[in-house]
């Protein structure tokens, strides 16, 4: 396809050149108020929300653009969103071009946006009161909100879809990928991680037998302090030891199983 076909937008840098109905579709987990939440945007203008995503450069590799777009819409560094699937049903999207107003694209003879459409799905863990979710330069009139998984509003395209499909991989991986660690404060609580495995798991999961599991692993270590919730209530804080984690996220653990 030649270039001056191409859908094109502005950056700092100057006109950028995009892959045509190519995009990555990033969904951001946090944890706040007991539970797990997404982050979601939507124009005012439209009624869908939708995750927070971005066309491909096409001179950029796909995990870059994975990266800028995270960078771009939460203003946090250091996490590396994980790729989990590609989405491509001939029918996943819609023909609206609400879109448009995300990458201040330039007309072509058959529109982009009325092409097939396919999205590379990615998923981040961040840390909640870290984020601070930004309007791209081109949108005055983008809002962003964290829903809780079990409270999604109506979405655009297939993108409960792809948030469900980003959960059952992050319980895949819980047998031996450590989580936590980017989700929770420096100082956590027992009940606070157990609360972050069920919600993923789907699952209550007996406290003790948690407890245990994840002690042996040595992952995380008890501190001498605790937080006062309640007249009764002081439980013990945890921190993780950042060596360990790293090197069990890097080359995986051996016993810790979603089966608590």
């Amino acid at each position: 396809m030649k270039k001056d076909m191409l859908p094109s937008g502005i950056s700092g840098e100057g006109v950028v050149l995009y892959m045509p109905s190519v995009s990555v579709e990033c969904v951001i987990l946090g944890f706040h108020s007991g539970g797990l939440k997404v982050l979601l945007r939507k124009l005012k203008i439209n009624d869908q929300w939708m995750l927070p995503g971005s066309l491909i450069a096409i001179d950029e590799d796909v995990d870059k653009s994975a990266q800028r777009t995270l960078y771009k819409r939460t203003g946090i560094r250091g996490v590396s969103p994980r790729q989990f699937y590609f989405f491509g049903r001939k029918d996943r999207t819609d023909s609206n071009d609400h879109v448009l107003k995300e990458f201040n694209i330039e007309g072509v003879e058959t529109p982009w946006y009325l092409q097939r459409f396919m999205s590379v799905g990615y998923y981040a863990l961040v840390q909640f009161d870290q984020i601070k979710p930004m309007k791209s330069k081109e949108n005055d009139d983008e809002i962003f909100d964290w829903f809780m998984l079990d409270s999604l509003p109506e979405l655009y395209a297939d993108h409960k879809k792809i948030i469900r499909k980003a959960i059952d991989t992050v319980r895949m991986h819980i047998g031996y990928i450590p989580i936590g660690y980017k989700l929770l404060p420096e100082k956590f609580t027992m009940p606070e991680l157990r609360v972050i495995y069920e919600t993923i798991l789907g699952k209550a999961i007996d406290r003790r037998n948690f407890q245990r599991k994840v002690l042996s692993v040595g992952l995380i270590e008890p501190l001498n302090e605790t937080r006062k919730i309640g007249p009764h209530k002081s439980p013990i804080l945890y921190s993780f030891d950042k060596k360990k984690y790293a090197e069990a996220e890097k080359n995986g653990i051996q016993f810790m199983s979603n089966n608590f």
